[in-house]
C-alpha cells in the first residue's frame, strides 16, 4: 500500500522510514498485514457461517448503519487515518462493516460457501424449496468442517478484495467482485455446475410460473444411494427455474422498485454525505426476509449504485472530507433525484438479469446484488473516465 499507516485490529501500525528502511522491508511488512488480515478473515468467514450467510449480512448492515452514524458525527480532522478500505470508506464502515472482519466478501461468501459444503455433505435438511445449496438463510450451527469451509471461503474473500483493489486496482467495487468470484469458486469446489440446467431460454421465468417441475431424481432402483443427498425426492421435485426471489422477478415490478429505493437512497446521501447510509438500511432490513417474512423485498443492490453516483458528482469527491454543505451546493436536488431514480433502476434490472443467468438454473447461490453492484460501480467508473465527473470512490484504474 502507498498509504503511511496500516489500520490493524484498530491499532495504528507506522511505516515511516526509521521503521522500514528500504521498498523491500516495506513490502514485507505489507504482506504480513495482508496475511494477518486474511486470518481474520477466516474467522470472519467461519462466524458467518455459523449465523448463517443472509442473517450475517444483516448484521453487516446494521454495523454499516452505525459505522456511518459515527462518521457523519465526526469532527472531519480527526477521521481515522490509514486504510480507507472499499469504495473510500473509513472508520467502522471501512474496518468492521466492509473490512476483513465482517464484510460480506468474508461473512456472507464463507456462509455461501459453507451452506454449498454442507449440503454436498447431506448437512443441510431444513425443507428448502430449492436446492439445499442455495438455503442461505439458515443458521449452520457448530460443525468444525463446516465452520473450516466458511472461514476458508472467508479468507480467499479477503484476498481476492486486496487483489482487485490493491494490486490490480479494477474499477468496480471490489467487495461485490470477490463475492462473485468466490461463489464461482465454491462451485468449483464442490462439483456443482457453473451456471446449471438451462431448460429454454436462459432468461425465461415462465416455467416457475406454470408450476413446472424436474423429472424426479433417482438411481434407477429405487435405493437413492449414490444422489446428491440435497436433492429434491420424487414428491418434492425441484422447480424447472427457481427465481432467487419468488416475489421480485418481473421486469416492470423490479424496476419500479428500483426506480423508489434509488431516490430514497440518493436523498440520504444528499442529506449525509454519506453514500453507504442507504445501502447499509436497506442491507439491514433483510433481518426480517432472514426471520421469514414473506415477499419482503431486496434492495441493497439498488440502493448503493444510487448513493454512490450523488457524492460522484461533487468535484473531487474527497472521502472522509465531504459534507454535507458540499454535496447541497454542488448538486441540485433535481439531479440527485432524477440520477438517484436512474441508477437504482439500472441497479435493480441488472440484478435480476444477474439472477436469471447465473441463479435461476444453478444449484448454489450467487448472489445477484453482488453480480449487480459489479456492474453499476463499473459503469460509475466508466463514466469518470469518460470526464462526466471526477469522483475518488470507485477505482479507476489510472
Amino acid at each position: 500500500m502507498d498509504r503511511a499507516n496500516l489500520l490493524v485490529a484498530g491499532e495504528e501500525h507506522d511505516e515511516r522510514p526509521h521503521a522500514c528502511t528500504d521498498g523491500g522491508a516495506v513490502r514485507m511488512v505489507e504482506l504480513t498485514t495482508v496475511l494477518l488480515l486474511a486470518l481474520v478473515a477466516f474467522a470472519g468467514g467461519a462466524f458467518g457461517a455459523s449465523l448463517g450467510a443472509l442473517p450475517a449480512f444483516a448484521f453487516t448492515g446494521l454495523v454499516i448503519i452505525v459505522g456511518e452514524v459515527v462518521n457523519i458525527g465526526r469532527d472531519v480532522t480527526t477521521a481515522a487515518a490509514g486504510d480507507p478500505g472499499a469504495l473510500g470508506t473509513y472508520g467502522i464502515t471501512a474496518n468492521v462493516g466492509l473490512g476483513a472482519g465482517f464484510g460480506p466478501h468474508v461473512a456472507f461468501a464463507g456462509g455461501v460457501a459453507a451452506a454449498a459444503y454442507a449440503a454436498r455433505r447431506g448437512k443441510l435438511n431444513a425443507g428448502f424449496d430449492y436446492h439445499e445449496a442455495k438455503n442461505i438463510t439458515h443458521s449452520l450451527g457448530t460443525d468444525a468442517d463446516v465452520l473450516a469451509v466458511g472461514g476458508a471461503f472467508g479468507a480467499v474473500g479477503y484476498l481476492v478484495y486486496y487483489l482487485s483493489l490493491e494490486a490490480l486496482v479494477l474499477p468496480f467495487d471490489p467487495v461485490a467482485f470477490s463475492i462473485v468470484v468466490t461463489a464461482f469458486l465454491h462451485r468449483i469446489a464442490f462439483g456443482y455446475p457453473l451456471v446449471g440446467d438451462v431448460r429454454g431460454g436462459l432468461l425465461d421465468m415462465s416455467p416457475f410460473e406454470r408450476g413446472e417441475r424436474r423429472e424426479p431424481v433417482t438411481d434407477g432402483v429405487g435405493t437413492g444411494e449414490g444422489l446428491d443427498p440435497a436433492e429434491k425426492t420424487a414428491t418434492e421435485r425441484r422447480f424447472v427455474v427457481e427465481p432467487w426471489l419468488p416475489h421480485q422477478y418481473r421486469w416492470r415490478d423490479v424496476a419500479v422498485l428500483g426506480a423508489v429505493v434509488g431516490v430514497f437512497s440518493a436523498y440520504i446521501a444528499y442529506v449525509t454525505a454519506s453514500p453507504f447510509l442507504g445501502f447499509g438500511i436497506t442491507a439491514a432490513s433483510l433481518v426480517f426476509l432472514s426471520l421469514g417474512m414473506e415477499e419482503f423485498p431486496v434492495t441493497h443492490h439498488m440502493a448503493l449504485p444510487a448513493g454512490l453516483l450523488v457524492v460522484a458528482l461533487v468535484p473531487g469527491a474527497p472521502g472522509p472530507e465531504l459534507t454535507a454543505a458540499a454535496v447541497q451546493s454542488a448538486v441540485p436536488l433535481w439531479m440527485v433525484v432524477a440520477g438517484g431514480a436512474a441508477l437504482g433502476l439500472v441497479g435493480g434490472l441488472l440484478g435480476e438479469l444477474s439472477q436469471r443467468v447465473l441463479y435461476a438454473h444453478a444449484d448454489t447461490h450467487l448472489d445477484p446484488p453482488a453480480a449487480s453492484i459489479v456492474l453499476t460501480t463499473f459503469l460509475i467508473a466508466l463514466l469518470d473516465i469518460a470526464g462526466l465527473f471526477s469522483q475518488a470512490f470507485v477505482p479507476t484504474g489510472l
